[in-house]
């Protein structure tokens, strides 16, 4: 049994949606991150970052218990782990490794920007309504989008033509396009895969874990701990 420290967020998807779609049991330990569960010093041990998620595999390599933080850390620990989703050449491996690193700089930033200051900045106390932000982290996502989607007009799947621990980076945050107030008009092999990629049953398995907990973040005690730590 794999140890999975884990909140209902797009970063917590990354490692449910990985494990489901990998086959490999697991046991949820929910770190609330609306009431500063990350900051627990038993849970700093494993995550320094105070962020989710987090596992503890404890069959690691040689057969010693490993913790492993940062979503696409474990994402690619999995994928070794399992010789799944990583594709079968060192050119797969590049291509997976590059779109993997683009979505942990780019897309899963950028796309928390925007909702931070699209959604949850107005209603802070006092309300911070930034035009000029949300301009600006609405136009980064929706290039990144475009970016991807041009990607998509020549592979079935982001790395290639063999579904990878990339494609289940990006599908968190791109699944939420509208709240990041983007179209998919425009953007047809995106929507094309979006449908794909959400069809899976691993990955609306590993959204589904527990679903009912993941809250707006407009209540205020969540908030201060959210934004202003």
């Amino acid at each position: 049994m794999i140890d999975l420290y884990f909140w209902p967020t797009p970063n917590g998807w990354k490692a449910s949606i990985a494990l489901e779609e990998m086959e490999l049991p697991y046991t949820t330990h929910l770190i609330n991150i609306g009431k500063g569960d990350q900051f627990d010093p038993e849970f700093l041990k494993i995550s320094p970052n105070n962020r989710m998620p987090a596992i503890v595999d404890p069959d690691g390599p040689d057969g010693a218990p490993v913790s492993v933080f940062e979503s696409g850390a474990i994402l690619m620990y999995l994928a070794r782990k399992t010789g799944r989703f990583y594709g079968k050449t060192e050119r797969d491996r590049i291509a997976v490794e590059e779109w993997l690193m683009w979505q942990m700089g780019g897309v899963g930033p950028m796309a928390g920007q925007a909702h931070h200051f699209l959604k949850y900045a107005p209603q802070l106390d006092p309300p911070q309504d930034l035009p000029y932000a949300q301009d600006r982290y609405r136009a980064e996502v929706g290039r990144l989008y475009g970016v991807l989607d041009r990607r998509l007009a020549e592979n079935e799947y982001v790395a290639g033509d063999f579904y990878s621990i990339a494609d289940i980076s990006i599908w968190g945050w791109a699944s939420l396009w509208e709240g990041q107030q983007q179209v998919l008009e425009d953007k047809p092999h995106f929507t094309r895969w979006l449908e794909t990629v959400s069809s899976r049953p691993g990955i609306q398995a590993g959204r589904a874990l527990h679903a009912d907990l993941r809250g707006d973040q407009q209540d205020k005690q969540a908030q201060s701990v959210l934004f202003k730590r």
